[in-house]
């Protein structure tokens, strides 16, 4: 407690500090209690039928929760830490850590997290084909467009910028997940010639995630946009992880497994990028036990997808296309699940059987078999013409109910 005002306008600046307890919103859960997306709801919170859970009565959320978990936009971790009352007396003061200065520095912490989440979460991709987004691939540098260029480097930019945020907001899950973003943003810029960055970024990721210790300046470097260890820089890793006992007090464990799920990940795709196939194949699997456990929907079944295809990639560079191809069928199988049980998303099933099926036609022609390859993404191919005819009938079909329903009037377009 501070000193009591003795004058007028001390006490009135004593008064101002003071925050009322009956303004405060509900504490949060025990963290204990905070699994994220992994609660399935009871009614759907988005349209569309991709979110029905398998097998269980049920709706998936998106991965809303899980996003509202890395970037803590309601401040449980900050609130379960100093305990309510320093927690909203330090915001109604100012006190809690953000951006001061800059383009963000009238903005308030929670707007400045609203910002950080549109960093590292806006989906630029556009178009109606789906692929498995984390399924690694060889890039081909100078076959891109300059364009697509300019937008992967911003992208990065974006991440790192996403970096240099989560550390001023004190937020060392979102310090992960930037560091996982710039990590894949890297590789997908520079391919193997940005590996050996993009390795140490995702190392970093699994210190922050982990069980030991990180060290904030370390972490930081690697929101440069040229990596450079200062003189005479020495670690100093004194910061326990998400999976510590002292912060699993009040950081929901499920925390530090989604920055483990996304990391392992990507570290799996840098090993690949080196061609080192055993120990990408190994990381692909590390992941497969940290998503077991969750309730099966579209959402979890393209992760799964992903990394299905990813291991028998694996194979398929080292030349063994029998145990690529059992890993495209697990794949596959994922999608037929979809399109044959009544709760699946056909369309995600759709697209998980297509995703397989490329894979092995890739695999088929890098071991030899390119007879057998040209059959598939021939009917790929008039698959996807046939599609598009289908849109485009539906669409005529469309407007031509509408004009009937307008009297036979032409339908105006504004």
């Amino acid at each position: 407690m501070g000193k009591k005002g003795r004058t007028l306008s001390g006490m009135q600046k004593a008064a101002s500090r003071k925050v009322d307890k009956s303004t405060f919103p509900e504490p949060p859960l025990p963290v204990e209690e905070e699994i994220g997306s992994a609660k399935i709801l009871d009614q759907p919170s988005l349209e569309g039928p991709a979110y029905k859970v398998l097998g269980k009565p049920g709706y998936d959320d998106g991965g809303v929760a899980d996003l509202s978990l890395l970037i803590d936009l309601n401040d449980s971790v900050a609130r379960r830490r100093r305990g309510e009352t320093e927690y909203f007396s330090a915001l109604k003061a100012n006190r809690l850590p953000r951006a001061s200065v800059g383009a963000m520095a009238t903005m308030s912490r929670r707007d400045q997290k609203v910002q950080l989440a549109q960093l590292l979460f806006s989906d630029d991709d556009g178009g109606d084909d789906k692929t498995p987004s984390e399924v690694y691939s060889d890039q081909n540098l100078g076959d891109d467009d300059p364009a697509a260029i300019e937008v992967r480097k911003e992208r990065l930019s974006q991440a790192r910028a996403a970096l240099r945020l989560s550390m001023l907001l004190g937020e060392p899950a979102s310090a992960a997940v930037s560091l996982v973003e710039i990590c894949k943003r890297n590789l997908l810029l520079k391919g193997k010639s940005g590996a050996e960055d993009s390795m140490r970024c995702v190392n970093k990721a699994l210190e922050i995630a982990g069980e030991g210790f990180w060290d904030g300046d370390d972490i930081l470097l690697e929101s440069q946009d040229e990596y450079k260890v200062p003189a005479k820089f020495e670690k100093n890793a004194t910061t326990p992880g998400l999976s510590h006992p002292t912060q699993l007090k009040y950081v929901p464990v499920r925390v530090s497994h989604l920055c483990l799920r996304s990391a392992l990940l990507q570290k799996a795709n840098v090993f690949a990028a080196l061609g080192q196939e055993e120990d990408a194949r190994a990381g692909y699997k590390l992941v497969l036990p940290l998503i077991e456990n969750e309730p099966r929907c579209s959402r979890i079944d393209w992760e799964v997808v992903s990394l299905r295809i990813n291991i028998g990639n694996t194979y398929a560079r080292s030349g063994d296309y029998e145990s690529a191809d059992e890993q495209y069928k697990l794949a596959e199988m994922i999608g037929m699940d979809h399109l044959t049980h009544e709760d699946g998303s056909r369309k995600d099933g759709k697209w998980m059987v297509n995703s397989a099926k490329k894979a092995r036609a890739i695999a088929l022609a890098k071991n030899g078999k390119k007879e057998e390859a040209r059959v598939i993404i021939q009917d790929l191919i008039e698959q996807k013409i046939n599609e598009m005819k289908e849109t485009e009938k539906e669409k005529m079909e469309g407007k031509k109910s509408a004009v009937e329903n307008n009297g036979g009037n032409p339908i105006a377009v504004t």
